[in-house]
């Protein structure tokens, strides 16, 4: 199945691959590989997800909010090419960043949504490796970044 089909299948709708606010891109491609910069975490309208996990928001409405993250992930790989999401042939790694209380220790259940939602739009070629550490602070405030690396055809 079509990457797009399985997107109309599932009911869902990408954000809008925003532009870098830093001296970086948003994307680069080196080889046959498709490096994201990392994805912070906003709701359906744009507006940021903020807070500390562990205490402005609990395990389950991180998971949300790095699904958030994973869903942007794809907007930009999008973007990046081309609008043809069937130029993508895995994704090789996730890594995920969790702001949260000195004694959280759920970071794993929050990067959860970003591999969830990666797994489910790519099936098997979204299964990748991980990582998901816990900061004291993210930029602007928000609850969850998370960065990939795609394979490319």
């Amino acid at each position: 199945m079509k990457i797009e089909d399985k997107l109309n299948e599932l009911k869902i709708i990408l954000p809008e691959a925003k532009a870098p606010v830093g001296s970086y891109v948003a994307t680069k491609i080196s080889g046959n590989l498709l490096f994201i910069s990392g994805q912070i975490s906003m709701n359906e309208n744009g507006d940021l997800i903020k807070g500390k996990v562990g205490k402005d928001l609990n395990t389950e409405q991180g998971y949300d909010a790095a699904k958030r993250c994973g869903l942007s992930l794809v907007a930009q790989a999008k973007e990046a090419c081309g609008g043809d999401l069937s130029k993508i042939k895995s994704c090789v790694k996730l890594t995920g960043f969790v702001n949260s209380t000195e004694d959280f220790i759920e970071q794993p259940k929050v990067i959860n949504g970003a591999s969830d939602i990666i797994s489910l739009i790519f099936g098997d070629a979204g299964m990748h490796t991980r990582a998901a550490v816990s900061t004291n602070s993210l930029p602007l405030g928000v609850s969850v970044e998370v960065d990939a690396i795609f394979e490319l055809n």
